[in-house]
């Protein structure tokens, strides 16, 4: 696996964990993102490289600042 793949990988368990703190399903935290389903599916199995204002969305669909979900983040190390 190389960094790029073990980055996206430990983002998509992240954002997982906190989408189902939140209580969302992958759909609801979607369209509270103004994201697509797919999108949002694909980015929870490590398989999409995350656009800046994707980052924005997500966290603004999880009703938190960005730098809380990029501090989470790196709190997983």
């Amino acid at each position: 696996m190389t960094n790029k793949e073990k980055i996206l990988a430990r983002f998509a368990v992240h954002l997982t964990r906190l989408r189902r703190e939140k209580g969302y399903s992958i759909r609801e935290l979607a369209a509270a993102s103004g994201l697509e389903y797919s999108q949002v599916q694909r980015i929870e199995k490590g398989k999409v490289n995350l656009a800046f204002t994707t980052l924005v969305a997500l966290a603004q669909g999880l009703d938190m600042d960005l730098s809380s979900l990029l501090h989470e983040y790196k709190l997983l190390k």
